[in-house]
């Protein structure tokens, strides 16, 4: 069975990109969210393996979401996406549960190896 996505950014431009970028290589895009409510809405519905889920949005603090997120579906490897690349900001989303980082803007061949790397 192929691993499960749920994409999180508040621009439709980067969910679309890495829509594009995860269907290609296989994986099934089950839910997308533009805020840090509709994540949570989502995560509960589809429950996802994998989340892209990017730093900022306009509903959440930083972090925040990404504590909720892991509290609520642990299983779920999340991968932090943004352009704000502070180190940490990094590490302190890694010490909360986040498997890996990804900068924007995205190179397709870096989103694929690092959802690989967690075993996707």
């Amino acid at each position: 069975m192929n691993q499960t996505v749920m994409i999180v950014d508040d621009s439709l431009f980067m969910r679309n990109i890495l829509r594009g970028i995860v269907q290609e290589k296989g994986y099934v895009v089950v839910a997308e969210a533009a805020s840090g409510i509709e994540a949570m809405k989502n995560l509960h519905t589809h429950k996802p393996d994998l989340i892209l889920l990017d730093i900022v949005l306009p509903d959440s603090n930083d972090l925040e979401l990404l504590e909720s997120i892991v509290a609520a579906r642990p299983q779920a490897a999340v991968v932090l996406c943004s352009a704000i690349g502070q180190e940490d900001v990094i590490r302190k989303a890694l010490d909360i549960g986040a498997k890996a980082f990804l900068q924007k803007p995205f190179n397709p061949e870096k989103v694929i190896q690092v959802l690989e790397n967690l075993g996707g």
